[in-house]
């Protein structure tokens, strides 16, 4: 399993990294913007440069179907490791899956967005797709069980060696150990929920409590020799 940062932060991406438990990073607009990004390409740009090889997955701005493509080949050519986020569908009903088709026979990586369905995702998989993002948030919103699209998306795609499966739209540390035990390839986590699983209150009471007797022990140990000499003398004076 892969773990990819939802993030456009590059101090919280090179934390993550440093840590070694970040194989790659997803961003779009609205995240851009959030993490103070007001220049779509040199921010992307400097992503790309901070994580190294690893990928980096950039969504296009547009619902037409030409322009998703341009977007994509003008994205690539910021950094060789950009992964290219299209849509499996845009809002009118068009599917983007000729796009990715043809992307896919140009080089280019694509993460297929927006998938809600074990349907979509064979889809999707079917036209290219590198990464396929299934998002289990807004999967659950519906009222569907997203461990099962997950569980039998993993299956198909490792039956048949298409893509891998990426699960989005994390609303919880729940929902990261429910795509883990699903089986999803890779999750793709906002920062805030990658501290919340490395942190627990009793674990910081546990530590507390292991310091406070430590440095109470080694505060005996310093003072055993005086203890034992003052005994050793006690001896002698004895005799």
């Amino acid at each position: 399993m892969e773990i990819f940062v939802d993030s456009a932060n590059i101090d919280e991406i090179k934390t993550w990294i440093g840590y070694g438990v970040i194989d790659g990073v997803t961003t779009n607009p609205s995240i851009l913007l959030k993490d103070g990004v007001f220049e779509m390409e040199n921010g992307i740009r400097a992503i790309a440069e901070c994580i190294g090889n690893r990928p980096l997955s950039v969504e296009v701005t547009t619902d037409e179907l030409e322009e998703m493509h341009a977007q994509a080949v003008e994205f690539t050519s910021w950094a060789e490791n950009i992964v290219v986020k299209i849509p499996v569908i845009n809002q009118f009903g068009q599917p983007s899956l000729g796009v990715i088709h043809r992307l896919r026979e140009e080089g280019v990586k694509v993460n297929v967005t927006g998938i809600l369905s074990f349907n979509q995702l064979v889809l999707a998989a079917q036209a290219g797709g590198t990464y396929l993002s299934v998002f289990a948030g807004r999967v659950s919103d519906e009222g569907n069980d997203a461990s099962t699209v997950i569980k039998r998306s993993v299956k198909f795609t490792e039956r048949w060696n298409l893509g891998k499966v990426l699960v989005g739209s994390i609303r919880g540390t729940a929902d990261i150990q429910s795509a883990i035990v699903a089986g999803a390839h890779i999750i793709t986590i906002p920062p805030e929920f990658l501290l919340k699983m490395v942190d627990h209150k009793y674990t910081r009471e546990t530590i507390r409590e292991f310091i406070d007797n430590a440095k109470k022990a080694v505060l005996d140990m310093s003072e055993a020799p005086e203890s034992i000499e003052r005994i050793e003398t006690g001896k002698e004076m004895a005799k």
